[in-house]
C-alpha cells in the first residue's frame, strides 16, 4: 500500500513539473515533434486560458497559467 501511495505522489509531482515548464521551451519541443512527423502549415501560440476559444490545446506551461494552442493554416497555392 505504501508503494502505491508513493507512486501516486511521484506521478502527481511529475505532472506539476511538466506544467511549470518554460512556455517557449515547450512550444519549441512541440514544434520539433510536429516537424519530425512532417506536419506543415501550422501555427503554435501561447495564450491565456480564457483566449483558447475553439483552438486545440496541445500544451500547458507557466505553472498551468498559459496554454499552447495549435491552429492549422491554409496552404498557399504555388504561383506560376
Amino acid at each position: 500500500m505504501k508503494t502505491v501511495s508513493a507512486l501516486f505522489v511521484l506521478l502527481m509531482l511529475s505532472g506539476t513539473a511538466m506544467a511549470a515548464k518554460d512556455c517557449e521551451e515547450l512550444k519549441s519541443e512541440i514544434a520539433a515533434k510536429l516537424d519530425a512527423k512532417g506536419v506543415q502549415h501550422y501555427q503554435l501560440e501561447i495564450v491565456e486560458p480564457a483566449d483558447v476559444a475553439d483552438r486545440q490545446v496541445v500544451g500547458s506551461c507557466a505553472g498551468g497559467t498559459q496554454r499552447i494552442v495549435y491552429t492549422r493554416e491554409v496552404a498557399k497555392p504555388a504561383t506560376e
